[in-house]
């Protein structure tokens, strides 16, 4: 059997747009035909089935978001600076009303994970990496003494990530910029005191 030629990461990418844009149990083989460019066998022979695409959909969400975190904090700048920025682009990202832009855990945990213990462990892992990182960004505000040395970067790591869902998850319903971007201040408020 002859292998598919094609960009993996294009394709991934391609797909993550449209299951965030329909969510997974509403995109179509033909949806994703559209999406990707590739016909069902190329899909089923690269990624055994949907739910296969899916996963690898989420590895590739992983590493890019990854991609994007680590060039946010690359500059000089202070740690908590750099979490500010990362909050006001969520925030971007939630306003623009664009299904692109969603966060595809938030919506594959929404949608399909408590039916799927595979998908719910890669959802949690992915979740416990970015709190992880976030928590390691807590620890050098530590060290530069933007916030208080008495703080444990572990709980505000959680407490931040929680507040990212819950924008996330707010923004579906209240997407207006203001409201979001008063709630993020308030998050931010928080762990930076």
């Amino acid at each position: 059997m002859r292998n598919a030629e094609f960009d993996r990461e294009e394709v991934l990418r391609a797909t993550m747009k449209a299951f965030m844009h329909k969510g997974y149990a509403k995109t179509s083989m033909q949806d994703l035909k559209k999406a990707t460019g590739l016909h069902p066998g190329s899909i089923y022979c690269a990624f055994e089935n949907k739910r296969g695409l899916l996963l690898a959909a989420l590895e590739q969400y992983r590493l890019d978001r990854k991609t994007e975190f680590d060039k946010l904090f690359a500059n000089s700048t202070l740690t908590m600076v750099n979490l500010k920025a990362y909050l006001d682009n969520i925030v971007l990202e939630c306003v623009s009303c664009d299904s692109a832009q969603a966060c595809l855990l938030t919506k594959a945990l929404n949608e399909i994970a408590e039916q799927d213990s595979e998908i719910q462990q890669v959802i949690s892992n992915n979740l416990s990496m970015l709190q992880q990182a976030i928590a390691e960004k807590f620890e050098q505000a530590k060290a530069e003494k933007s916030i208080s040395t008495n703080k444990d970067c572990h709980h505000l790591a959680r407490y931040f990530l929680m507040g990212i869902c819950g924008l996330r998850t707010f923004a579906h319903t209240h997407p207006e910029a203001q409201v979001l971007q008063q709630l993020a201040e308030q998050l931010y408020h928080d762990v930076s005191q």
